[in-house]
């Protein structure tokens, strides 16, 4: 099958493009390697695919009609699965016109395009900050009594809507899948878990905002991606628009997972206590049960050892 894969220099993009080579589909990688961090970081997470003859990078943006095209022309794709995003909350509140145009605008520009060509299915990326700022419970699909608190959840549930309205204009399945704060090897540097590992080795305070009580769900990549090639396998009978966590349906405790990362780097961890972060939630809790019923999909890694694995990882790359 011949897969675009947006966003595809990225963590979960390079992971994903990875898998799939390996599954036997021809991948397009389209990425524009924006500076949100270092661009050579993902080039780097496509050393492994660069050279397969069954990858092609196109260096391009999602903004752009031509480099949507580019993608499309002569590679007969059949499947977009559509990582390309503004990320992170916190940026977000201080650029959200950026973050409206590459989530939103993009997103359209990259659907007219399908509309040109006879694509079988769209998977789209979207966020367990679309939830809000739940205080409890795990997070259904059908919930409707939270709301994005951040510009980047709601680039992300508008995202959600674009998608069920062009569902009925393409006439394909669509599947959104709302990831739960995914971890592991190639993690964004300004993520958390990458963020203090490198704080402790560095010997430097650690950022705490809050009383260190705030929880996610913390989901391994491996678990991830295993999600996104069960939903491209998805034969939703005749629903045509689906949503799906991702998630392991475990939450950690913000304190908790510090503590993961001392056990597995022999490293004590220097706390600096900061104030909540505006658009930032308190506590993240998928239910998978819908994602297991109708994907088959099974999380297998827990937080302990995903978290050995990320820290080997990190020795063997830094």
């Amino acid at each position: 099958m011949n897969v675009l894969v947006t966003g595809g220099a990225g963590f979960i993009g390079s992971h994903l493009c990875e898998r799939l080579i390996t599954l036997g589909h021809k991948v397009v990688c389209l990425d524009n390697f924006y500076p949100f961090y270092d661009p050579e970081i993902k080039r780097r997470n496509l050393s492994e695919v660069i050279s397969h003859p069954s990858f092609k990078l196109i260096e391009g943006d999602i903004r752009n009609l031509s480099d949507i095209i580019k993608c499309f022309t002569g590679n007969d794709i059949e499947v977009v699965i559509h990582l390309a995003a503004m990320a992170g909350v916190r940026p977000s509140m201080e650029d959200p016109e950026l973050y409206a145009n590459v989530n939103i605008i993009g997103l359209l520009y990259l659907l007219q395009v399908c509309q040109l060509h006879p694509v079988r299915k769209f998977i789209f990326a979207s966020s367990s900050s679309v939830y809000g700022d739940k205080k409890s419970g795990a997070f259904k699909e059908t919930d409707t009594d939270a709301e994005p608190i951040s510009p980047y959840a709601a680039t992300k549930k508008e995202g959600e809507a674009i998608c069920f309205l062009w569902q009925r204009v393409l006439k394909i399945p669509f599947v959104v899948l709302r990831f739960f704060t995914c971890y592991g090897p190639r993690q964004r540097p300004d993520l958390a878990i990458h963020k203090f590992t490198r704080l402790l080795y560095q010997n430097k305070p650690i950022p705490v905002f809050g009383d260190g009580t705030t929880s996610r769900d913390y989901t391994y990549i491996e678990d991830t991606i295993d999600g996104v090639i069960k939903a491209m396998d998805y034969q939703d009978q005749g629903v045509g628009f689906d949503i799906f966590n991702l998630g392991e349906s475990k939450t950690i405790m913000l304190k908790d997972m510090i503590a993961e990362l001392e056990k597995a780097s022999g490293r004590i961890a220097l706390i600096e206590r900061q104030p909540l972060q505006p658009g930032d939630v308190s506590y993240t809790c998928a239910d998978i049960s819908k994602s297991r019923n109708r994907l088959g999909y099974d999380p297998r890694i827990s937080f302990t050892e995903g978290i050995r694995r990320f820290i080997r990882w990190f020795n063997s790359n830094n």
